[in-house]
């Protein structure tokens, strides 16, 4: 039996890396594709010490000849999990910088995009492919100094929407995870600009924050379901988290 193979983008930390091990765990022949080379390479060593199949590849999701040479070099594709993102201020919509918004939109969507154009040829010729787009809470709800970052996640929750309706028929299911309040070891430090006490007030008082193996986990429970079970979208939170602006902090 052929070994099925996952492309993860932005496995170099978080919730890709994380994917990255739950998928090889689960049997995939993973492909680690992002931006820091030392990175994957060490989480694909990591992963083919313990006895998984692991390739990693530099890989900048908003290249688009560097996407297209990267899918040309993949002899099959099975599952595409689109993870690339990030958010980058929190200014309001009134103060913040247009070049801050293009680069949340610009990795966020365009990167799905393009990942998403590379890699479908491969994953129709499966018979039986899947794409995943991790897009986020702000990608259905608004909320104040988060526009830049909402307006680009509702643009990947559009990309899957519409890709699922467009591929009706073919043999590639579209699953969104949407998660909300996660905390890892970069996410919020990169929206704060490194400044690293902001980020972590952000967690103040939440007794749990998700994990990036929680949600890696529900990237793994929805990709292995029967193939005609499609998991169109699902919202995780912490249990401290009812909403966006709704969070249960303990004093």
């Amino acid at each position: 039996m052929t070994t099925r193979t996952a492309v993860i983008t932005g496995a170099s930390s978080g919730i890709g890396a994380a994917t990255a091990r739950r998928l090889a765990a689960a049997g995939f022949r993973v492909v680690l594709a992002a931006r820091r080379k030392e990175r994957i390479e060490a989480l694909a060593a990591e992963l083919t010490e313990a006895g998984h199949q692991a390739e990693a590849y530099v890989l900048d999701v908003t290249d688009r000849a560097a996407v297209e040479s990267f899918a040309a070099g993949l002899d099959r594709c099975d599952v595409l999990v689109n993870n690339a993102g990030g958010a980058v201020g929190t200014e309001t919509v009134a103060t913040a910088d247009p070049a801050d918004w293009r680069a949340m939109y610009e990795v966020n969507v365009v990167g799905v995009l393009q990942v998403t154009q590379a890699l479908l040829p491969a994953l129709t010729a499966s018979g039986d492919g899947t794409i995943v787009v991790l897009s986020s809470t702000a990608g259905h709800v608004a909320y104040e100094g988060g526009g830049g970052y909402v307006a680009a996640k509702h643009g990947s929750h559009a990309i899957a929407a519409t890709l699922r309706l467009e591929l009706c028929g073919e043999p590639v299911r579209v699953i969104e995870i949407a998660p909300g309040m996660v905390r890892t070891d970069e996410f919020a430090v990169n929206r704060f600009r490194g400044d690293e006490s902001q980020a972590a007030a952000i967690y103040d008082g939440v007794a749990e924050p998700l994990t990036a193996d929680d949600v890696a986990d529900t990237v793994e429970w929805a990709v292995t379901r029967p193939s005609h079970v499609n998991i169109d979208m699902m919202v995780i939170r912490p249990r401290a988290q009812a909403a966006q602006h709704k969070v249960h902090r303990e004093r």
